[in-house]
C-alpha cells in the first residue's frame, strides 16, 4: 500500500545537488501498516521506516469527581469534569447514571472535537446529610465504557455553645441570685462546626414554652398561678438579657467569644397581694440562628399551598436562669431615729442595728453625708443573715428643729451605658431613714459682783452689782428702737415742715457717703432730719447724656419684651380659637373637672399590644415576640403588586444603597427556601409564589437571577419593596423533559446580599388512566332479546395538562364492539365517560379489544366481553 514515485539517478550526484522522490500511502482497509524504504548511498545503507496510521479519536476522562465536604443547605453544588480528545477526528460520548442520589449531569451526550476539551457539569443536591459515593458510566468512542466515581460528604451546619473554661457543650447557664438593678456576666464560645462560613444572629425567645418572667418558682401553687399574668404582659425582656455581640460571622470551624449580661428587673404586678413573695425567678431561652433561615414565616400567610416549609434550620438554644431579689435591710429601733433635744455645741448618739435579712446575697452599703449628723461606720458590708451596729451622732451647728432624710446607697455592679462591655460599681438602690433632732440655745446665768466703789456708767439702781460676761458678741446688731421716720421729737425746727421723699440714712454709714450715689435721691439723718451731704464723684458718676441714653435703652427693651409677650398671647388665643371653633366642640375645656380612669395594661388585648410595638432598634437584641409583631403588621396589609422594578425616588435610591446588617437581613423573609412543584406534567405550565416580606422601615431592592429555560417565564425579576410590606413573585415552571428536576437560582438584596432558592419538580409524562382494564357487558333486565349491550368506562387524567386520546381497535377486521367518543380531550384533573356497545348477531364475536392511544403519552388496552344469558 506504499508506493515510491521517483527514479534512481544514472550518474553520480555532485555536491550541492539533490534528488526528490515521493512516497504515497493508499490504505485499502482500516489497519495500521509499518514498512521501510531502503536507501543505498555508495557502500552505505540507510533504512527509512514507513508508518501508515488511520485517523482515530482518543477520548480521556478522569475516574473520580470529589466534592469534598458540603453543607446541607438545600443548595446545588456544581463541579466540572473534562473529556479531552487527543485524537485526530471527533469522538462521541454518552453518560449513563441511575444512582440513588439525584445528580444533574449536562450535557449527557455529545461530540468532542479533535485536540479539544469538552466540559461536563455535575450538580449535587445538598438536601440530605450523608456520604455520597455514586458511580456513573461514560461511554467513550473507541474506548468503551469507563466508570467515573462521584464522591463527597454532606454534613449539617452545626452551631454549638461551648463553655469557655471546660470547652464542653452548654445547655443552660444559671446566673444565680442577684439584686434587682445589678448585673452579672457569663462568657460562652459560639462554635461553627462546619466547613462553611455562617452569618448568625441572637434571638431572645420571650414567648417560648417553659419560659418564666418574674415568677416565684418556690412559692405556692396559687401564688404561681396569679403570677402567670406576667407572662401575658407587654414586657420588654431585652432589658433583662444583653448579648455582646448579638450578631456576627463565623468562619469554618471558628469560635467566637460572647458575653451574656443578666440584669433582673422587678415587674410590678397588676394586683395587690400582701403575701406575694418578693423573689422573682426568670427562665429564658436564647436562640442563635442562621441569618435568613426563617421558613416558619409561611405559617402566617393565608396561602400556604404549595410551597415547601421544610428547611434545615441551623440554630442552637441556650437556657438562661436567674433570680431577682430585693434588698431587705431592717433597722432597730426603726427607720425613724429621734435624737430628742440637744443644746448647741453638744452631741447626742443613738446606736442602730442594721440587719441583712437576705439568705442568699450580702449587702454593701454606704451612708451619704448629712448636715448636723454623723454615722460611724459610714461604709460596710453585711453578709447573709448578719447584722452590724451603726452609731448615729447628732452634732447641731445651729439652733432649730431638724428633720433630715438620710440616704443609704446600696452598692453593686451594673452595666455602663457608655461602655456595655464593662461592668462598673454603682449605687443601684437607695434606702431612706428619717433623722429627727432639736437644737436649743443654752441659757446663760448672769453673775453679779460687788462694786468696789467705782460706779460705772451703766449700773443698777443702787450701783452695787455689775453684770459680768456681757462682753461676748451678740447675734444681732444694735438698732435704734425708736421709729425715727415716724416721730419728730429730735427733728430740727427748720426741717419739721420738710415733706420731700428723702431717704433716711443710718448713723454708721458715713464711711459709705463718699461712694458714687444716685443723683436724684436725697438722704437725711435719722433723728434731726438734716439733709445729708451727698458727694458725687465725677470720675465714676454718669454724665447727663449717659443717663439719658440709659433711660432710652431701658425703655426700648421694656417695649420690646412687652411686644413679644403680646404677640405670644395673640398666637395662643388664635390657636385656642381654632381648636374650639368647630361643630364638634361645645367649648368645654378638655378634662376640666374630670378624673382619668385607672387603666391597666391587662385591659388591652395581647394583639393590640403587639401591633403597637415599633420597629426594632438596631442596638437592641432581637426577640421572638417583636419579630412576630412586625411580621404580623407586615402580613396584615394587602399584597402589593406591580411594584417599581428599580429605585426611582431619592428616598428609594438612598435606602436601596444601604448595606444591611445581619439583624436587618434576619427581618427580611424571602421564601420558601425550597419551592416544590410536586408532580407536574410535561408541556404544562405551573405557578408557585415566592413570598417577600419586608419588615424593615426602609425600602429594599430584590433582584432575581435565573439561568435555565424552565423558569424563563418568571416575572418580574426585579422589585423595590416598600417598608413593612409583603409581596410575591409568581415562579412559572415549564419543561419538555421527563424526569426529576432540581435547580437553584440566586437573588440579591440591594445588589449586595446574595441568597438562594431551590426549585424541585417531578416531571411526569402525559398519561391517562382507565377505571378498568376489562369490561363485561350484560343485557339490561327487562330489555328484549337482540337489544344492544351497553356499558361505560371512565377515562381519568391525573396530570395538570390536557391530554388528547384516540380509541383504536386491536383487530383490523370489523368488530361487534364500538366505543364513543372515539377521540377527544380530557382536561387536567378531570375524567370522561366513554360508552362501549356490543351489537349482538349471528356468529358475532363476544370478545373485543381497544387501545387507548394518548398523544405524546401512554397507551392502554381495554378488553371487552359480552356475557349472553340463554334462558330455557
Amino acid at each position: 500500500q506504499f508506493k515510491l514515485i521517483g527514479e534512481n539517478p544514472g550518474k553520480h550526484i555532485a555536491s550541492g545537488l539533490q534528488v526528490k522522490a515521493v512516497v504515497e500511502y493508499t490504505p485499502s482497509h482500516a489497519e495500521d501498516l509499518r514498512d521501510k524504504l531502503i536507501l543505498l548511498v555508495d557502500d552505505d545503507r540507510v533504512d527509512i521506516p514507513l508508518l501508515g496510521l488511520i485517523p482515530y479519536c482518543c477520548l480521556e476522562i478522569k475516574s473520580e469527581i470529589d466534592f469534598g465536604e458540603m453543607v446541607a443547605n438545600n443548595e446545588l453544588i456544581a463541579k466540572e469534569i473534562s473529556i479531552a480528545n487527543r485524537g485526530s477526528i471527533s469522538g462521541r460520548y454518552r453518560i449513563l447514571y441511575d444512582g440513588a442520589v439525584l445528580l444533574n449531569i449536562r450535557p449527557i451526550r455529545g461530540v468532542v472535537n479533535p485536540k479539544s476539551v469538552r466540559t461536563i457539569k455535575v450538580d449535587v443536591s445538598t438536601d440530605i446529610p450523608g456520604v455520597i459515593k455514586e458511580k456513573m458510566k461514560v461511554e467513550l468512542e473507541g474506548r468503551g465504557c469507563i466508570e467515573v466515581w462521584i464522591k463527597g460528604v454532606v454534613v449539617e451546619q452545626v452551631l454549638k455553645v461551648l463553655g469557655v473554661s471546660c470547652g464542653k457543650v452548654l445547655k443552660c447557664i444559671n446566673f444565680g441570685p442577684l439584686y434587682f438593678g445589678t448585673s452579672k456576666t457569663e462568657q460562652i464560645n459560639l462554635y461553627n462546626e462546619s466547613p462553611e462560613s455562617m452569618d448568625w444572629v441572637a434571638v431572645l425567645e420571650d414567648n417560648a414554652i417553659g419560659g418564666e418572667m418574674g415568677t416565684d418558682l418556690q412559692g405556692s401553687t396559687d401564688a404561681v398561678l396569679q403570677d402567670l399574668s406576667l407572662k401575658n404582659r407587654d414586657v420588654d425582656i431585652s432589658t433583662l438579657i444583653l448579648c455582646v455581640p448579638d450578631h456576627g460571622t463565623l468562619l469554618p470551624y471558628e469560635k467566637s467569644l460572647i458575653t451574656l449580661y443578666f440584669s433582673p428587673e422587678k415587674f410590678e404586678r397588676d394586683f395587690d397581694m400582701n403575701e406575694s413573695s418578693p423573689i422573682q425567678d426568670y427562665v429564658l431561652f436564647l436562640r442563635f440562628e442562621t441569618v435568613g433561615k426563617r421558613d416558619g414565616c409561611l405559617q402566617t400567610l393565608s396561602d400556604g399551598a404549595t410551597a415547601s416549609t421544610r428547611s434545615h434550620s441551623r440554630h442552637v438554644d441556650l437556657a438562661l436562669m436567674g433570680s431577682g431579689f430585693p434588698v431587705v435591710l431592717t433597722f432597730k429601733p426603726g427607720t425613724v431615729i429621734d435624737f430628742k433635744e440637744c443644746y448647741l455645741g453638744e452631741k447626742t448618739q443613738v446606736v442602730c442595728t442594721v440587719k441583712n435579712e437576705s439568705e442568699f446575697l450580702p449587702v454593701t452599703f454606704s451612708f451619704r453625708n448629712t448636715a448636723h449628723f454623723n454615722i460611724s461606720p459610714q461604709r460596710g458590708k453585711l453578709q447573709t443573715k448578719s447584722e452590724k451596729e451603726v452609731t448615729f451622732s447628732f452634732s447641731p451647728r445651729q439652733i432649730g428643729t431638724f428633720e433630715m432624710k438620710q440616704i443609704i446607697d446600696i452598692i453593686g455592679t451594673g452595666i455602663d451605658k457608655n461602655n456595655v462591655d464593662v461592668l462598673k460599681t454603682k449605687s443601684f438602690h437607695q434606702i431612706y431613714l428619717t433623722l429627727l433632732g432639736v437644737c436649743k440655745s443654752k441659757r446663760k446665768s448672769v453673775v453679779f459682783t460687788i462694786n468696789p466703789g467705782l460706779t460705772p456708767l451703766i449700773s443698777n439702781a443702787t450701783g452695787q452689782f455689775v453684770v459680768r460676761g456681757t462682753g461676748q458678741l451678740s447675734e444681732t446688731a444694735p438698732v435704734a428702737i425708736l421709729k425715727s421716720t415716724q416721730t419728730q421729737i429730735h427733728t430740727h425746727r427748720k426741717n419739721r415742715n420738710c415733706k420731700d421723699d428723702a431717704l433716711i440714712a443710718f448713723p454708721n454709714d458715713r464711711a459709705a457717703s463718699l461712694r458714687p450715689s444716685e443723683w436724684n435721691k436725697k438722704y437725711r439723718t435719722i433723728f434731726t432730719k438734716t439733709e445729708r451731704y451727698n458727694y458725687i464723684d465725677p470720675d465714676f458718676a454718669y454724665t447727663p447724656s449717659e443717663r439719658l441714653m440709659r433711660g432710652l435703652s431701658k425703655k426700648y427693651y421694656t417695649n420690646f419684651v412687652s411686644r413679644l409677650r403680646q404677640r405670644r398671647l395673640e398666637k395662643e388665643a388664635t390657636r385656642q380659637f381654632h381648636i374650639y371653633n368647630n361643630p364638634v366642640s361645645i367649648g368645654i375645656k378638655p378634662a376640666e373637672g374630670l378624673k382619668s380612669p385607672n387603666i391597666s395594661i391587662a385591659d388591652f388585648p395581647e394583639e393590640e399590644l403587639q401591633h403597637k410595638m415599633l420597629p426594632l432598634d438596631e442596638n437592641c437584641i432581637l426577640t421572638s415576640r417583636k419579630l412576630a409583631a412586625i411580621v404580623s403588621k407586615s402580613t396584615n396589609k394587602g399584597v402589593w403588586s406591580w411594584l417599581s422594578p428599580i429605585p426611582s425616588s431619592a428616598q428609594e435610591k438612598e435606602d436601596c444603597s444601604l448595606t444591611l446588617t445581619h439583624k436587618q437581613l434576619h427581618q427580611i423573609f424571602i421564601g420558601p427556601s425550597t419551592i416544590d412543584f410536586g408532580d407536574v406534567c410535561v408541556y404544562s405550565t405551573t405557578t408557585r409564589e415566592l413570598h417577600i416580606i419586608n419588615n424593615l422601615s426602609v425600602h429594599i431592592w430584590i433582584q432575581i437571577e435565573i439561568e435555565f429555560l424552565e423558569l424563563n417565564e418568571t416575572s418580574p425579576l426585579s422589585q423595590v419593596v416598600p417598608p413593612l410590606t409583603k409581596t410575591h413573585i409568581p415562579v412559572v415552571f415549564e419543561t419538555n423533559t421527563v424526569g426529576m428536576f432540581k435547580r437553584s437560582f440566586r437573588y440579591k438584596i440591594n445588589n449586595q446580599h446574595i441568597g438562594c432558592v431551590v426549585v424541585v419538580a417531578n416531571v411526569m409524562p402525559i398519561e391517562l388512566q382507565l377505571s378498568t382494564r376489562e369490561l363485561i357487558l350484560t343485557p339490561v333486565p327487562g330489555y328484549l332479546a337482540g337489544t344492544e349491550f351497553r356499558r361505560t368506562v371512565q377515562v381519568r387524567n391525573p396530570r395538570n395538562h390536557p391530554a388528547a386520546f384516540t380509541w383504536r381497535p386491536v383487530t383490523g377486521r370489523k368488530s361487534a364492539f364500538t366505543i364513543r367518543p372515539t377521540r377527544g380531550f380530557v382536561e387536567a384533573y378531570s375524567d370522561l365517560e366513554c360508552e362501549v356497545v356490543w351489537h349482538p348477531g349471528f356468529h358475532t364475536p363476544e370478545k373485543g379489544e381497544f387501545t387507548l392511544c394518548v398523544r405524546k403519552g401512554n397507551s392502554i388496552n381495554l378488553k371487552c366481553f359480552a356475557k349472553v344469558t340463554i334462558h330455557a
